[in-house]
Parts: structure tokens; C-alpha cells; sequence
């Protein structure tokens, strides 16, 4: 008998999981994937880089439209809401977003969830005034796009220094205005640790944006046309041609909940290693809007990353045709980059360390991505935490300029397989000078961090 996938959201998970379930069980399965918005398949991540110019237009970023879907089998809905999810009856409701489509309900022998993350838009005042952006969607991106060919902007305000917020920063730098970042933590990009961070503030400010840290916007001044003309802070009011978002997001498990599934304490949906939701055996789920087991601090953690879900929704799909997909957890690996700077991280900062109970130490070094005397050499930096005694490489971080983020990988790696600081400073890594120090940065970092351990004064026994 064919079973009937549902699934809720057409984007990376969702797709993934539909297009493999019926390329492995085509002939078992019937699969219906309903998608509010306009596109489906696309590269949210590339949104700022086509704002910013390096990306011709949006129908770049689409790696698949849904008639390419439809084609492929798959029953692909757009613009249709889900409203409701009743787990017990097997039944998902819907509406049609545009009102020209119908409303009605859904039957389903298996569910998958891929509803990603919602962006975080505190109830500021102003905040929906004309000229106020989040960046979410290709629609986001296109609306953005409209607003600075169509108006005289001058002034950008970034609210936010995460991945988003860098990113637009860089964007609204090409297209030269004038930029202010605002964000509330003490150094820019939490995401590494603030002696990092301090660095990449530095690194702006140096690119003629100005960053304001340890700052609360407590809401936006408006004209009399209804757009946006400020940025109010706890110490004074930034004006302001337009204004992006970048404060992060939040696993979108607003329907889940309300259906009885079990959300984990990162705020994303718990499902075990297959990506099936906790206590239900046909519900799955996966992408932004689930949280997932870090391999060294054990933890249910939620990272909105395009990799994690792609592989979310192979797993669920090669599970539902039948055969045995587990997913293994992750390290929290990503890389950034604002104008010539690049931002790397892996694994723990010190303060997840701390918080998972690790007793570490860190070490951070500088060195060069070329050989010193080649032409073109700049300096990174690179930071790494080792656990104490045993050595065990714990995370890594990378600021640096050009060919220096993805050395990150190296550690990620090195992580993934359980290697001591030690034991990578006898990597085999390349070298030429146009590429590397005869004594590449991480080898240097690894050593570094090697001795420290061997110096670490050791705990005496109970």
C-alpha cells in the first residue's frame, strides 16, 4: 500500500527529505509538500552577498524551482499555510495564503517537519516602520533590494554582530554607505569568544564602520511618512536611512508545540538520531526548527546552518524509503566573513567549555597565511582550547585575512576524530609558500596548545 509523506516546508530539510524518499521508494511512497512562501530549494546563506553585488540576482540562489520538483513527483504546494497539526488523527490543516486557493485538511501515514527558524523581532516600538528589514527570505532580500534602488539612502544601522549582521554590515559597506553596527554583548560575533571578537571590532572599525558594543535599542524613531529616520539606544539616538536585523533566530515550533511534540530546552524539537520526533514513530522532523546532540558537550543545541539541514532531510528521507539514516551530531563548525576579514569557529568557546564541565586551556598565536616573505601574506589568529591533562582538542577559532577561514576544517577534523593537541602537531598538512608556512598556523596553534598541557600543573587523586 502507498504511504502518504506530508511534508511541512519546502526548503532545504523538506525538499531533501521528499526527493530522496521517492528516488529510493518511488513506487511505495506519495509525497505532498506544502511551502507558505514563493520559493522553494534556495540558499537563504547567499541572501547578503547578493544584496552586497557578488551575486548577480536571486534566481541564482533557487537550486530548484518547484516546477523541477513537481516534476520530479513530488505534489509541491506553494503559498499554503499549515494551520494545524493533529498528530492523533494523522491530519494536517491548511489555508492558501493568497486567498485564491483552497483551505482544507490533509491525511498523512508520516509527517516531516521543516518549518527552519523564525528571526528574532523584539515588540520595539517602530520596528514595523518603513526601512526596517530582517533577512530571512528571498523575498526579504528582494524587498531590500527595491529599497536601495528606489530611495537615496545613505546610513545603515546593523542592529545585531552575529553571521547575519556581519554579513549585511559588508553588504551596505559595497554599496557605500555610511555603516553603523549596534549590538548588546561586549564584542561583536558571540559566536567566538570577546578576545576574538575584539579582534573582528577592530577589523571594522578599520573598514571605516562604526560598532557600538554593550548597547540596548530600545526602540525607532519614525517620520511623518512612516519610515524610519533612528535607532533609539540606551545612550542616544542613531540616525538611520535604513535598518537591518540581524539578531539571530529561533527554531519555528510554534505548530509542533501546539500538536504535543516535545521541545528541548535549546528551544528546537527533540527527535532522536534517526530525526524522529521524541515519542512519536511517524512524525520526523529536521533543519533550523530541531535541536540536535553536540559531540562534545552532549547537549541538545539548535544551529540554523544549510549543511546540518541538507543532511537532516537526506537521513529522513532515506528512513522513510525504508532504509537506516542516523545523523551523529555536530561541532558547530561555520566560517564568516566581513569585507577582506574571515571569521572561522569549531567546537567549544569558553564558555560552552566551562558550562559542559571541561577543565581546559587556551592558547592563541598569530601567524601568516602565506609565507611570510611571499607577497601577500597577512596575519590570522587563531585561538584553541585543549582539555587538561588528556590534551583533547576542544575548539578552535580563526580571524584572519584572505585563505585563512577555512583552516577551521583542519579542526573540525581533528575534533571529529578525537585528537589530542599532540597528535596534530605531526599532521601532514601541505605546504608551498604561496599557500602556507612551512609551519602552517595550525600546527603552530597545535603546538602551542601541546605545551601548555604538558605544563598544566596535573589535579592530584581524591
Amino acid at each position: 500500500m502507498t504511504r502518504r509523506i506530508v511534508v511541512v516546508g519546502g526548503d532545504a530539510t523538506g525538499m531533501s527529505a521528499a526527493n530522496t524518499a521517492l528516488r529510493h521508494a518511488s513506487d511505495e511512497v506519495e509525497v505532498t509538500v506544502l511551502e507558505k512562501g514563493h520559493y522553494s530549494s534556495y540558499s537563504a546563506c547567499g541572501i547578503p552577498y547578493w544584496i552586497s553585488g557578488h551575486v548577480p540576482d536571486g534566481d541564482s540562489l533557487i537550486a530548484r524551482t518547484p516546477e523541477q520538483h513537481r516534476e520530479a513527483g513530488i505534489d509541491l504546494r506553494m503559498r499554503t499555510e499549515v494551520t494545524a497539526i493533529d498528530v492523533e488523527k494523522q491530519v494536517v490543516s491548511f489555508r492558501a495564503v493568497d486567498g485564491d486557493g483552497e483551505d482544507g485538511e490533509i491525511e498523512y501515514d508520516d509527517l516531516v517537519l521543516a518549518t527552519g527558524a523564525r528571526p528574532l523581532r523584539p515588540p520595539l516600538e517602530g520596528i514595523d516602520a518603513d526601512g526596517v528589514f530582517g533577512v530571512q527570505s528571498l523575498e526579504d532580500g528582494e524587498a531590500i533590494i527595491k529599497d536601495l534602488t528606489d530611495g537615496d539612502q545613505r546610513r545603515a544601522v546593523v542592529v545585531g554582530a552575529g553571521y547575519i549582521g556581519v554579513e549585511m554590515a559588508e553588504a551596505m559597506v559595497l554599496r557605500d554607505l555610511e555603516v553603523t553596527i549596534l549590538d548588546q554583548a561586549p564584542e561583536p560575533f558571540t559566536q567566538i569568544d570577546p578576545d576574538m571578537g575584539a579582534i573582528v571590532r577592530e577589523a571594522m572599525q578599520g573598514m571605516g564602520m562604526t560598532v557600538l558594543t554593550g548597547v540596548s535599542v530600545q526602540g525607532f524613531d519614525v517620520g511623518d511618512d512612516g519610515r524610519v529616520t533612528g535607532v533609539r539606544t540606551d545612550r542616544d539616538t542613531i540616525p538611520a536611512d535604513i535598518v537591518v536585523l540581524g539578531l539571530g533566530v529561533r527554531p519555528n515550533v510554534d505548530l509542533a508545540r501546539e500538536a504535543g511534540l516535545t521541545v528541548g530546552a535549546s528551544g528546537g524539537l527533540v527527535t532522536d538520531v534517526q530525526m524522529r520526533c521524541a515519542g512519536h514513530d511517524n512524525v520526523w522532523a529536521g533543519g533550523d526548527c530541531v535541536e540536535v546532540q553536540h559531540r562534545l558537550s552532549h547537549r541538545g543545541v539548535a544551529i540554523a546552518l544549510g549543511t546540518h539541514a541538507n543532511k537532516h532531510g537526506r537521513i529522513i528521507g532515506t528512513n522513510l524509503a525504508g532504509g537506516y539514516g542516523a545523523f551523529p551530531g555536530v561541532l558547530g563548525t561555520a566560517i564568516s566573513k566581513v569585507c577582506s576579514l574571515e571569521i572561522g569557529r569549531t567546537g567549544l568557546g569558553e564558555a560552552e567549555a566551562t558550562a559542559a564541565g571541561y577543565g581546559y586551556v587556551t592558547t592563541t598565536i598569530e601567524s601568516t597565511n602565506v609565507a611570510g616573505y611571499f607577497p601577500g601574506a597577512e596575519t590570522m589568529t587563531v585561538k584553541v582550547l585543549a582539555e587538561k591533562r588528556s590534551g583533547k582538542l576542544l575548539g578552535a577559532q580563526i580571524v584572519g585575512r584572505a585563505d585563512s577561514g577555512k583552516r577551521i576544517d583542519v579542526f573540525a577534523t581533528a575534533i571529529w576524530n578525537d585528537m589530542d593537541v599532540e597528535e596534530m602537531t605531526f599532521m601532514d598538512l601541505s605546504y608551498a609558500p604561496p599557500f602556507s608556512p612551512v609551519w602552517d598556523a595550525v600546527l603552530v596553534a597545535a603546538r602551542k596548545a601541546a605545551k601548555a598541557v604538558e605544563g598544566d600543573v596535573p589535579v592530584s587523586p581524591a
